[in-house]
């Protein structure tokens, strides 16, 4: 099965709609009981209002699932999306009061609460923790109402905008994800076309991506004044669990080792003969690429998961055979890759574009691996399942490294040098890339007042470079590229959560590889299966790692750098 199976969701609009009339009726009642009694309530009481709520939020995410899977199918479903988002909105209001009202708790009352609901201890801790930037229940109630005609309305815009969007290339009107994936040819010619059609593409719809920019900006500095955040990157950091302290150790150290990037670089262009290396020639093969059609991408995965872990390759196997994966590019359908964890009333789904280019193989692992790790995060209560950003991209990028590990040890040198290259271009997109992505964010956020897309294009350019050094010469037409992430706009300083990831798998994994933790695939179980119940630092120390450390970084920067030291060798025999 090629597409996702959404009945196990609901069968029609018609049980979707009985569904949301019986959920409302139910959000309404737990509302009456409860709204201005928690401070009654004794710890045994307290503990079944929790549950109970638990129990709500999982429907309503249930509802809010099924809706947005139809929509990113299919785009043009926007008002049928809508729709079902604002009557999400309002059964939520019936529960908005729940944190809220337990936040405003005696510190004593509120503590015997956590020392009774052990099982939930991580969620109210947290709750209390940043109980400063909560507002009235009255304003989050008007922000709440607000919010789908806010950055919300502005996301699906920039969704609905690049899915319809179609760019001219020798004759035929392709996708954002087919002109994208041209830019793997090894054909330089048809590499520098699919750029300057891109950029074209992008260029025609410049007005509208630099005023959904400066949207985004508006509203998330409005919200940090109303919720009193230090600047705009702290609510992420708050979600993430870690400090910005941590943040700006991890960007310091990628960026004092940008001089790995300029090494690859230059030594690929030598490879490839060319006096200098253009934006578009980043993912130029070394080599032939490697093309893989679906059948044996799954074929591989099944295969390096199983070597690793029973457990991986079941989870694999399930949404393989389920219909758990959307898998190729179809019209008006929603572009990129990800995996919805959805809730345990139902699985992970998986939406990929696969376009048979080794990097596709790669991302159907990638995509695999949230999927492991969010079907894990099941055993955990749904109020502790969602984990942060910054272990959430920790199985994916795990994923990857199994995948190459496996197919590597199968290729004669030439083939090697290929995939070296390959994997070390992804890496640096994961690490190096997220970086620059990160500090434009830094620069864009701290203006107060709106930029064109000459100051946007001015920061992307500067940023950048900073990664490339001498090594590529970026084009004009590059410029604009900034406008085409949608990091930006849906998650603002989401991307630094990859760098934090890429680094920390690469330190598992070496700790993997080097066999000094016997148990290890029994503890990185564990760590997936404990989703957000526990900080960041305290996973993380299970291996006996700190991430508060600015040294723990360097330990995948060096990993990075034995990296590029193979393909250097390589190249040179």
């Amino acid at each position: 099965m090629k597409t996702w199976d959404l009945s196990i969701l609901f069968k029609d609009e018609k049980e979707l709609n009985l569904y949301i009339d019986e959920l409302s009726k139910q959000t309404k009642q737990f509302k009456q009981n409860y709204e201005n009694n928690l401070n009654s309530l004794n710890n045994e009481n307290f503990l079944q209002a929790l549950q109970k709520y638990e129990n709500l939020i999982l429907k309503l995410s249930h509802v809010l699932t099924y809706v947005y899977l139809i929509f990113a199918q299919d785009t043009t479903k926007g008002s049928f999306y809508a729709k079902y988002e604002n009557l999400s909105k309002e059964i939520e209001e019936n529960l908005l009061f729940f944190e809220l009202e337990f936040c405003e708790l005696s510190e004593e009352k509120s503590q015997d609460f956590i020392n009774h609901c052990k099982n939930y201890a991580f969620y109210l801790e947290n709750l209390i923790k940043h109980k400063q930037h909560n507002l009235s229940q009255k304003e989050e109630r008007i922000i709440l109402h607000l919010s789908n005609t806010g950055a919300s309305a502005f996301s699906r815009l920039f969704d609905e905008t690049f899915s319809a969007l179609r760019f001219k290339f020798d004759g035929k009107k392709i996708s954002e994800e087919e002109i994208l994936s041209k830019l793997y040819d090894s054909d330089r010619s048809i590499r520098k076309k699919a750029s300057k059609c891109f950029s074209k593409g992008l260029k025609k719809q410049n007005k509208l991506l630099v005023y959904i920019f400066n949207m985004i900006k508006t509203e998330l500095s409005s919200i940090c004044k109303l919720r009193a955040y230090e600047n705009p990157e702290t609510p992420r950091h708050i979600k993430n669990q870690i400090s910005k302290k941590s943040v700006d150790a991890l960007i310091n150290s990628t960026e004092n080792s940008f001089d790995l990037v300029a090494k690859f670089y230059n030594a690929k262009k030598k490879i490839l003969g060319y006096k200098h290396l253009k934006d578009y020639d980043r993912y130029a093969p070394i080599g032939q690429d490697m093309q893989i059609n679906f059948e044996d991408a799954k074929q591989t995965v099944l295969q390096a998961f199983k070597n690793f872990s029973t457990e991986f390759y079941n989870i694999a196997n399930e949404a393989f055979n389920n219909g758990w994966i959307d898998v190729y590019p179809k019209d008006f359908k929603q572009s990129g890759a990800f995996s919805h964890s959805s809730t345990p009333l139902t699985h992970p789904y998986i939406l990929l574009n696969f376009t048979n280019k080794r990097r596709d193989l790669f991302t159907l692992a990638h995509e695999l691996g949230h999927t492991i790790h969010q079907k894990l995060s099941y055993n955990v209560s749904f109020l502790n399942q969602d984990t942060p950003l910054t272990t959430a991209e920790t199985a994916s990028v795990f994923a990857e490294m199994l995948i190459f590990d496996h197919i590597k040890e199968k290729l004669n040198k030439n083939e090697l040098l290929s995939l070296y290259a390959a994997k070390i271009e992804d890496i640096f997109a994961t690490l190096y890339r997220q970086i620059n992505f990160t500090t434009f964010e830094r620069k864009f956020h701290a203006k107060s007042e709106e930029l064109n897309s000459k100051e946007l294009s001015e920061i992307w350019m500067e940023e950048s470079q900073k990664m490339f050094k001498d090594s590529v010469k970026l084009s004009k037409e590059y410029s604009l590229w900034y406008s085409y992430i949608p990091h930006f706009i849906h998650s603002p300083f989401y991307c630094y959560a990859y760098a934090y990831a890429q680094l920390l798998v690469l330190a598992l994994y070496g700790l993997y590889k080097s066999k000094k933790c016997e148990n290890f695939v029994q503890l990185y179980i564990k760590f997936l299966s404990s989703g957000g119940s526990k900080s960041p630092s305290e996973l993380v120390s299970m291996f006996g790692f700190d991430i508060e450390s600015d040294e723990f970084w360097n330990i995948g920067l060096e990993q990075v750098k034995k990296m590029v030291d193979e393909f250097l060798r390589l190249s040179d025999d």
